[in-house]
């Protein structure tokens, strides 16, 4: 379930109030519900609902060991098949909305913070609502903390 320190409507970024009110609850709400599938996606890496989430035309950056990296969503939707989910380990689940921006009622940007096993992430997603569904269209990502390099 999604965790959220502040109430819905605080988690739209400041000075949007008019926005907020031209785009509604309903527009919202969808949202909240496919950023749900984002995290139940990263929880359990199962691909098969990889579609309800990603674009096929997504792009994936962040740094990997040092180096900027670009993933593709078949080279994200691999990775994922190979990870051993925090499902299979019962880890707890961290995930947490840190900020929705709308730019109107199909474009969005949305900061989140997830823990992935022992990992924590802060990811920037931008999405889009194509064909009255909200799916990623890019992700950056960022290594927040990672118990290896402690």
């Amino acid at each position: 379930m999604i965790a959220a320190s502040r109430e819905p409507t605080q988690l739209l970024q400041q000075g949007r109030d008019s926005a907020a009110q031209t785009i509604g609850r309903s527009c919202f709400t969808e949202l909240t519900q496919a950023l749900q599938r984002y995290f139940d996606l990263m929880y359990d890496c199962d691909t098969s609902r990889f579609d309800q989430v990603f674009r096929s035309t997504v792009q994936l950056h962040g740094f990997r060991d040092g180096q900027m990296v670009t993933w593709s969503a078949s080279t994200y939707m691999d990775i994922l098949d190979k990870r051993q989910s925090p499902k299979s380990l019962n880890a707890l689940r961290a995930d947490e909305i840190l900020l929705i921006d709308f730019a109107s009622a199909t474009q969005a940007f949305v900061k989140v913070r997830l823990k992935i096993s022992a990992m924590v992430f802060v990811d920037y997603l931008t999405w889009h609502c194509i064909n009255g569904q909200w799916l990623i269209t890019s992700k950056g990502f960022h290594l927040e903390s990672d118990p290896a390099l402690a």
